[in-house]
C-alpha cells in the first residue's frame, strides 16, 4: 500500500533538518517534486546503522516504504552486476544515497534556476531529477554515468518520472566539453584526485563540488570555486561517504606476496592511524601519496596507488606486540607513521582549517590559506 507521500517525505525531511541547518526552500520542494520512490528499485540492500539489509518492496511493502523514505543509503548494485543484489554482500558500485547526504551536497552546490549543471554519476537517477527542478529546465543538466546498465536504468526511471536532463554514457572524469560551460559540477562518487576537465569546463565563479576521498577511510565534501585564471579555490565544509571513481579506485592489497617482503613490530598502535582524524587523513595523503584499506578482520592495509609491488599491512595485537609487513622499496609504515606526527605537531588541525587548489598541473592541499602549501602538488587525473 502507498503511503500517504506527502507525510513521507515530510517525515523524512524534518529528520534531516534535526541535525543540520534548515534546508532551503528550494530543496524542500525538489523533494517533494521528484519523490525518491521513483529512483529505488523494487529489491536493494538499505545501509542503515545496524549494517547491510535486504528490501523487498513486493514481500515486505511497508518495511521498503519505510525505508526509502527513511535515512539510509541504498545500494543497487553488486560488483558491477556479478553479484545479484539479493546476496546482500559484496562491493557496493552504485547506489541511492541518502537522503541527508544528498541534501549536503545540494546545499554546497546551491544550484539556481537557469543554471548549467555537469553531473558525475548518474546512479539512478534521483539527484539528476533534483537538479533539474532545482535548475528550472532539464535540457540544462547533463549527467554522466559510466556503468551503461545503470545507465539504461537511469533513463528508465527518468522518463517515468517525465524528467528528460541529457544522459551520458562515459567516464565523468572526461567531463562533457559539449554541454559547457557549466555554472555547476555535481559529483556522486569519490575521487583522490580532481580532475582539471571539471575546472576547464565551468565558467569564472562557478561551483564544484565533489566527495574527496583522501584515501585514509573517511571522505569529505570539497566545494571549489573557479576563478577567471583557469583554477579552483576551495575547502572541505563536512565529512561524507561515497563510492570511489571507478577509473581512481585502488585494489587490496597490491601484488601477491612473494616472500620478500619484511616484517617487524611497531611500538605505534595501528589503529592510531586507522581512526585518525580528519585531518591527519588529509595531511598523511599530502605528505606520502599513499592510501589506506582495511579488510575485513580490520587489518590495515597500506598501498601505494602508482605501484601495485608496494603495499604492508599493519596489525593490531592486543595481546601482544604489533606487527607490520611490507613489501617492495617503500618504508610505507615509515612514511606514514612520520607524516601522522608532523600533524600532531602543528597541532592537530580539524578538517576545517584545510583547503585545496586546482590548476592545469595538478592539486595542492593547503593548511589555512594557499600560502601554506603541504606535500608536493598531486598530478592532474
Amino acid at each position: 500500500m502507498t503511503p500517504d507521500l506527502d507525510l513521507a517525505i515530510g517525515g523524512m525531511i524534518d529528520a534531516i533538518s534535526e541535525t543540520r541547518a534548515p534546508i532551503a526552500d528550494a530543496i524542500i520542494d525538489a523533494l517533494h517534486a521528484v519523490p525518491r520512490h521513483r529512483f529505488v528499485p523494487h529489491v536493494g540492500v538499505a545501509l542503515t546503522e545496524t549494517g547491510p539489509r535486504l528490501i523487498d518492496r513486493d514481500s515486505d511493502p511497508e518495511a521498503w516504504w519505510a525505508t526509502v523514505y527513511g535515512p539510509s543509503a541504498i545500494v543497487t548494485q553488486l560488483d558491477m552486476g556479478a553479484t545479484d543484489i539479493r546476496a546482500v554482500e559484496g562491493h557496493y558500485t552504485s547506489s541511492n544515497s541518502s537522503p541527508g547526504t544528498v541534501v549536503d551536497l545540494l546545499t554546497q552546490l546551491h544550484p539556481e534556476p537557469g543554471h548549467r549543471v555537469l553531473e558525475v554519476g548518474t546512479g539512478t537517477g534521483w539527484t539528476a531529477a533534483l537538479l533539474a527542478h532545482l535548475v528550472g529546465d532539464a535540457s540544462r543538466v547533463t549527467s554522466v554515468e559510466v556503468d551503461p546498465a545503470v545507465a539504461e536504468q537511469a533513463a528508465k526511471n527518468l522518463a517515468a518520472a517525465g524528467v528528460h536532463p541529457n544522459l551520458v554514457v562515459g567516464d565523468g572524469a572526461d567531463g562533457r566539453p559539449e554541454g559547457a560551460p557549466y555554472d555547476r559540477v555535481h559529483v556522486t562518487c569519490a575521487v583522490h584526485t580532481v580532475p582539471y576537465a571539471w575546472v576547464e569546463q565551468c565558467r569564472p565563479g562557478a561551483v564544484i563540488v565533489t566527495p574527496y576521498s583522501p584515501g585514509f577511510d573517511a571522505d569529505h565534501s570539497l566545494r571549489l570555486v573557479t576563478t577567471p585564471d583557469g583554477s579552483a579555490i576551495g575547502r572541505f565544509p563536512c565529512d561524507t561517504r561515497y563510492m570511489m571513481m571507478r577509473s581512481q579506485n585502488v585494489t587490496t592489497p597490491g601484488d601477491p606476496d612473494d616472500g620478500s617482503g619484511r616484517r617487524f613490530t611497531t611500538d605505534l598502535d595501528p589503529r592510531t592511524i586507522t581512526y585518525a582524524p580528519a585531518g591527519a587523513d588529509l595531511v598523511i595523503s599530502a605528505l606520502t601519496g599513499s592510501c589506506m584499506r582495511l579488510d575485513d578482520d580490520d587489518r590495515m592495509f597500506l598501498l601505494d596507488p602508482g605501484d601495485p609491488g608496494r603495499w604492508g599491512v599493519a596489525i593490531y595485537e592486543p595481546d601482544g606486540e604489533s606487527w607490520v609487513y611490507e613489501l617492495g622499496d617503500r618504508h610505507l609504515w615509515e612514511e606514514v607513521t612520520r607524516a601522522y606526527f608532523q600533524w600532531v605537531s602543528w597541532g592537530e588541525p580539524g578538517l576545517e582549517r584545510f583547503g585545496m587548489s586546482v590548476d592545469r598541473e595538478g592539486q595542492q592541499l593547503w593548511l589555512d590559506a594557499p600560502q601554506a602549501p603541504i606535500g608536493p602538488r598531486r598530478k592532474p587525473a
